[in-house]
């Protein structure tokens, strides 16, 4: 269910999306509207669910990360028991920044960022040696064309 936004809700929430750090009197002045009026308007939205957060998004190359793979996983084993073991074991790894339990033939598709293959092999011995899979396969982003956290409004 799409959530109910006026135009300038959607472009108040546009703005934080591309940058968070705006003041309210920065963002009623791109929007034309009272500091109080944006400010009521964001605690809304947060209120509702819509805005679940504010983060600052970092620089892998910077940190030390910048290989980012997508590793396929899949399973022959979908018991609950399984789901939860494995689904532990990756949420505590720092170097998954994020996890997708997916239909069709492929059952977990994970985002990985590492400093280098070495680094990557050594992630892989570490979640096999915790949870058995039937398949992990790796592929490793060649170049970034795309990466955003805004969502279409």
């Amino acid at each position: 269910m799409m959530a109910e936004l006026d135009d300038l809700s959607r472009k108040i929430l546009a703005l934080l999306q591309q940058d968070a750090t705006l003041t309210a009197d920065e963002i009623s002045e791109r929007v034309a509207l009272s500091r109080n009026a944006v400010w009521r308007r964001i605690r809304q939205m947060e209120e509702a669910g819509i805005i679940t957060g504010r983060v600052a998004l970092a620089d892998p190359v910077k940190l030390g990360c910048p290989l980012e793979v997508m590793v396929l996983v899949r399973t022959n084993t979908h018991d609950a028991r399984w789901m939860d073991r494995f689904q532990r074991i990756v949420r505590a790894m720092p170097e998954v920044v994020g996890v997708y339990r997916m239909s069709g033939d492929l059952d977990y598709l994970l985002r990985v960022r590492v400093a280098d293959v070495a680094a990557y092999d050594a992630f892989y011995k570490r979640v096999i040696a915790q949870v058995p899979v039937s398949d992990m396969s790796a592929s490793f982003v060649m170049e970034e064309i795309k990466e955003t956290t805004a969502l279409p409004l």
